[in-house]
């Protein structure tokens, strides 16, 4: 559920925003219809096909543990096989990024794809033994391969499209993932009932050959700025080594023990790196995170909510083993991952349908009301999910409303909250500011997913019978425990969204204006958004007043820009030819 954040300009190493060489300006090459059907299913490989392990995770487990005396894998490392792929998207998605711009996007995308395919085949021979080590590598791969694709497939749209073409591109782009993403439940359930889970990884490599293919030959692309600062790769590492005994605490804590030598060891890891990390990277002139964007706070509320909101990805995810797990059919066989996969193609449906609306109601309002509209909506979904009291029937049919209202409310989300963050910071910090936005979707699904799954499965055992005495639980009575899991799992997304409304309320204004340092500047009403084409245009039409001479002037100044970005040893050249 990261892509809620994805359409905003890609981010450069550097954290400064680096304008790419366009096509039409330095190569003449304008993007078609293959190289985008290639980009937009290479984005669909990690979207549709990765996105699936979350629901699917009871079919994998039942399948590598059959046969077996003990299992090879419990529930606490599928968990974080689950979590582990948007956890690494997001740990890397900025370096990544940075690497696209100064090295070459279509280069970095190719990279991706291959990442990807290494990723699926692990998945494929995961067995025996070495099943986990293959399970989480694989995960592990398959985020390493979203945080290259994304970043540098959307500047690719960006370069190499421009006017309607521009728009019809980043909408096929974001029909790839939000179509991907909504439809991921329902495509692993169909693959897992009439192929089996390893064929969904199967189908990601060919589909990954196909990208392949229709991306490699594109002409490189790179931003035009290439930017002298070195990226700060020990703060990232600092803030890899924290988030990762974070994730250990929060996905083995219940089953180790949460005061077992592995789960405080993690915990102290955890504490030291990020302390570290924080004192490092405010001695650094160009850090991994720059605190200072912090200051801002609607950009922090903005980021803030949005870590939250791509947290409720864990709600999809229990409700859909939930329903694997502890729902039977009349002839008392449970339901499989097709038959509640088939309950989610609302949200696909609802997000992809009303994305442009989100769109129009910041326009019209602002990003503050349609921010809290969606969260709400995503908070009524989270309620009518948390009801596994009722029988199966009654529940089916709110879960058929949840999922279109978990939809829609992050439609109305999604593009307001993205201007929110973005649009009050200074130019000279967007680049900085995308990056942590982006990172901040990646790192929420992740958590969320953890902490959700994590609360699921360690009161799946009996933790929650204590609810029974409180709640009226109908129909069967051997699966109380499971459903009484369920709904706290549930309701952690349900206290995601509450934090989110907090957040949104204390730090977005009202209208369009920015709010620093607690000040809120007074516009009632916001202006539509000018968009890049219209901006072009503007700044063309001041251009078009000027005195001949002045524009020469301009010109020349360009050039010698441009040379200032040349190697020594081209200049050097250059020189000696102008000698001679």
């Amino acid at each position: 559920m990261s892509n809620t954040t994805d359409l905003e300009e890609p981010t450069p190493a550097s954290g400064e925003p680096n304008e790419p060489i366009t096509a039409l300006a330095k190569t003449g090459y304008t993007g078609t219809e293959k190289l985008l059907w290639g980009i937009v299913l290479a984005v669909v490989t990690f979207w549709l096909f990765a996105g699936t392990a979350g629901s699917v995770a009871p079919e994998i487990m039942n399948e590598i543990n059959a046969g077996q005396t003990s299992p090879l894998i419990d529930a606490s490392s599928m968990n974080l096989a689950v979590s582990i792929t948007a956890l690494f998207s997001g740990l890397f998605i900025v370096f990544f990024g940075g690497l696209a711009d100064r090295f070459g996007r279509v280069r970095l995308a190719l990279i991706g794809i291959v990442l990807g395919i290494i990723g699926s085949a692990l998945l494929v021979f995961a067995t025996g033994p070495a099943a986990l080590a293959l399970l989480l590598a694989g995960r592990a791969i398959q985020g390493l391969s979203a945080a290259c694709v994304m970043p540098s497939t959307m500047a690719l749209v960006k370069s190499y499209w421009d006017g309607p073409a521009r728009q019809r591109a980043v909408s096929m782009w974001s029909i790839g993932s939000w179509g991907g993403s909504g439809l991921s439940a329902v495509f692993g359930g169909t693959v897992v009932q009439f192929v089996g889970w390893r064929g969904i990884f199967v189908a990601s490599i060919v589909i990954s050959v196909i990208a392949f293919f229709m991306i490699l030959g594109t002409p490189e692309d790179k931003a035009a700025t290439q930017t002298k600062h070195r990226f700060d790769v020990i703060g990232l590492l600092l803030f890899v080594v924290g988030t990762l005994g974070l994730m250990i605490v929060l996905l083995f804590g219940s089953s180790l023990g949460w005061l077992s030598i592995p789960v405080i060891t993690s915990a102290v890891i955890a504490v030291i790196a990020y302390v570290i990390f924080v004192v490092w990277e405010r001695r650094q002139a160009n850090p991994f995170i720059d605190f200072t964007l912090f200051s801002n706070t609607t950009f922090t509320g903005a980021t803030i909510s949005n870590f939250l909101l791509n947290g409720t990805i864990g709600m999809l995810m229990v409700s859909q083993q939930l329903i694997q797990l502890a729902a039977q059919k009349p002839d008392g066989t449970n339901y499989t991952a097709f038959e509640a996969g088939l309950l989610t193609i609302g949200y696909a449906v609802f997000i992809i349908a009303f994305i442009r609306v989100g769109e129009r109601l910041l326009q019209r309002f602002g990003p503050r009301k349609p921010m809290l509209w969606g969260t709400l909506i995503v908070s009524v979904a989270a309620i009518l999910l948390m009801a596994t009291n009722l029988l199966v029937s009654q529940y089916f049919v709110l879960a058929v409303i949840a999922y279109c209202l978990f939809g829609l409310g992050l439609a109305f989300y999604a593009t307001p909250s993205t201007d929110a963050a973005l649009s009050n910071l200074p130019a000279d910090q967007s680049g900085a500011g995308s990056g942590i936005y982006k990172m901040a979707s990646s790192l929420g699904s992740a958590i969320g997913a953890a902490v959700s799954l994590a609360v699921f499965s360690g009161l799946a055992g009996g933790g929650a019978s204590v609810l029974g005495n409180v709640i009226q639980m109908e129909g069967r009575t051997d699966n109380v425990s499971l459903r009484l899991a369920g709904m706290m799992g549930i309701g952690v997304s349900l206290v995601f969204c509450l934090l989110a409304l907090v957040s949104i309320v204390t730090t977005v204004p009202k209208g369009g204006g920015s709010r620093e340092l607690g000040k809120s500047a007074e516009s009632p009403a916001p202006e539509p958004h000018a968009t890049l084409d219209e901006e072009k245009q503007s700044i063309l039409d001041r251009l078009a007043d000027l005195p001949l001479d002045e524009l020469r002037q301009l010109e020349k100044q360009h050039l010698v820009n441009e040379l200032a970005d040349l190697p020594p040893e081209v200049l050097k050249d250059i020189v000696a030819k102008r000698h001679d």
